[in-house]
């Protein structure tokens, strides 16, 4: 679960020599030189937590299945094999993989059921402290019942059962770790040099300045269509998206703004990719007190202030201004990667006329004609906090504010540097702020932002209702698909009512990428997953 801020931090590019080729690349064509702006943390899958660090573990490692581009999570359709090469559900309870004879480590070793078993007691171990450990909460046990056979038993039934068995691990090796202490996992010299299953392996690490993976031509599944990735680090936008038009750069996974994109669309060498999007940004309430959540909210404590708030705000408007075609309206808190998504799913609709009579049946007047509305004497004002760093936020801040100085609302703008908008909303420092989520591809990620069990974590508003919690709850245990969807959008429905949030917009995730490479496909949690799929002309 990543903030949009930072994902959009990450994609920037230095600059190579380009060949001389009809088509400008850098150097060598048959490689592939990947813009970042920043390196990786740790090549340990366990404990990785960088942008970078994920799409290389993605090409060094493997996991049993990998998710499909259509992004289901319930039941296993649509999942790709990888170190598995097929399950079975057992029972409610069970599910049991076989494994790939062909599958080796990089260094010879068979790949087997004791590496599985091995690698989910790693991921849990409290030592270890794994990020994904929550997530595996469900798995009661991994099992190798034979060299090849690994079972995968669970404490309760539900829907995503093989997606968190498959989705959160990429198999690590037994006979290279298992005499590590767990405590001393995350400092091991494994984690700067790995040795994988995946289609890549770690050719060189320059910290700060390049990474590069070379195709495994022993590689079980088949050759990589591109023999190397080069991950090259600098951290000006500007400059590497100048790189990228010049020819001396290939790929570049994030391309956010008008101009950036018009930039990318006038290279002849370039094309936009386009993929669906993780990412929603939204106007978030404090439901609670500003550093004092034993008390309500001074003003959105009150749900129909709430909503006659939410009728006043033109998302459209927001949308042409900041972004043009390149997004939409979010109908909900979910965007276009996640399964449920639907584009005509409807929040409450713009009607300012409806909203200064739900401001004024509120008691809310203009009594001394000063344009704010009052009252008990006090007026409608308050401070929407928002990142610096995010032009896209600011614009949407001051069309925000525009919009509600219509509905007589004083609202201040409050612009703060990155990490102090994060503590902010961590610690409730806020009245209203502009958020943005890139969310995992289950529908019940979003109970880690609005769910009572979220506050004091991610749900930084603090929005509880007890109606919301149990019909997300019912919605993730459901398998039918289309049931599914049908108790997703009653759950979306009752959080859209109550609008601890206005969902404002989900952008296009645009990619800009050298024209001479085939087969591009995208994956919005993990844009590089298949990267090694990729060909060259």
């Amino acid at each position: 679960m990543r903030p949009l801020t930072f994902l959009l931090a990450i994609w920037t590019a230095a600059g190579l020599s380009a060949c001389e080729t009809g088509l400008p690349c850098p150097g060598d064509c048959s490689a592939a030189v990947i813009a970042t702006g920043a390196d990786a943390d740790v090549l340990f899958p366990p404990l990785v937590q960088s942008g970078v660090g994920f799409g290389v573990v993605q090409q060094v490692f493997l996991k049993l299945a990998d998710i499909g581009l259509a992004m289901n999570t319930v039941g296993d359709s649509g999942f790709v094999r990888k170190l598995a090469s097929s399950w079975e559900f057992e029972d409610q309870s069970t599910i049991v993989f076989q494994l790939d004879p062909r599958a080796r480590w990089h260094d010879g070793t068979p790949v087997t059921a004791a590496d599985v078993e091995f690698t989910f007691d790693v991921y849990t171990d409290t030592l270890v402290n794994a990020p994904a450990r929550p997530l595996l909460g469900s798995v009661a046990a991994v099992v190798a019942r034979d060299e090849r056979t690994v079972a995968f038993e669970f404490n309760r039934e539900y829907a995503e059962q093989f997606y968190d068995a498959t989705h959160h691990m990429w198999i690590i090796p037994r006979h290279l770790l298992d005499t590590v202490p767990r405590g001393r996992l995350a400092s091991h010299p494994y984690g700067q040099d790995p040795v994988g299953s995946g289609p890549y392996r770690l050719h060189a690490w320059r910290r700060g300045e390049m990474l590069e993976l070379r195709a495994d031509s022993l590689f079980f599944l088949g050759v990589p269509g591109i023999a190397r990735l080069i991950w090259r680090i600098s951290p000006d936008f500007n400059t590497s998206l100048t790189q990228l038009t010049a020819g001396q750069a290939d790929i570049m996974p994030v391309i956010v703004g008008r101009e950036n994109i018009e930039r990318v669309q006038a290279s002849e060498h370039l094309r936009l990719v386009d993929y669906p999007s993780a990412v929603y940004y939204y106007l978030g309430f404090n439901l609670r007190a500003p550093g004092a959540p034993e008390r309500p909210h001074r003003l959105f404590d009150d749900r129909e202030l709430r909503r006659a708030i939410a009728l006043g705000i033109d998302r459209e408007a927001i949308i042409g201004a900041v972004f043009g075609e390149w997004a939409q309206i979010a109908g909900g808190p979910t965007p276009p990667a996640v399964w449920i998504w639907d584009a005509d799913r409807r929040q409450l609709p713009f009607d300012s006329a409806r909203a200064r009579r739900m401001l004024a049946d509120l008691g809310w007047r203009d009594g001394d004609g000063d344009g704010t509305v009052e009252r008990d004497g006090k007026p409608l004002a308050f401070e929407i906090l928002y990142p610096s760093s995010s032009s896209a936020r600011e614009q949407a801040a001051v069309i925000l504010q525009e919009q509600l100085r219509h509905l007589g609302a004083t609202v201040e703008l409050e612009p703060v540097e990155f990490n102090t908008f994060v503590a902010r909303l961590a610690d409730g420092q806020f009245d209203a702020a502009i958020g943005a989520w890139s969310v995992d591809p289950p529908p019940v990620a979003m109970w880690q932002y609005w769910s009572r069990e979220g506050i004091g974590g991610s749900n930084h508003g603090r929005y509880a209702s007890a109606l919301f919690d149990s019909l997300v709850s019912r919605a993730a245990a459901i398998e039918d698909q289309a049931e599914a969807r049908a108790a997703w959008d009653e759950a979306i429905q009752v959080i859209n009512e109550d609008a601890p949030a206005v969902w404002l917009l989900t952008p296009s995730f645009l990619a800009g990428v050298h024209r001479r490479f085939r087969n591009v496909t995208l994956r919005p949690d993990l844009w590089a997953a298949t990267l090694w799929t990729w060909t060259v002309e």
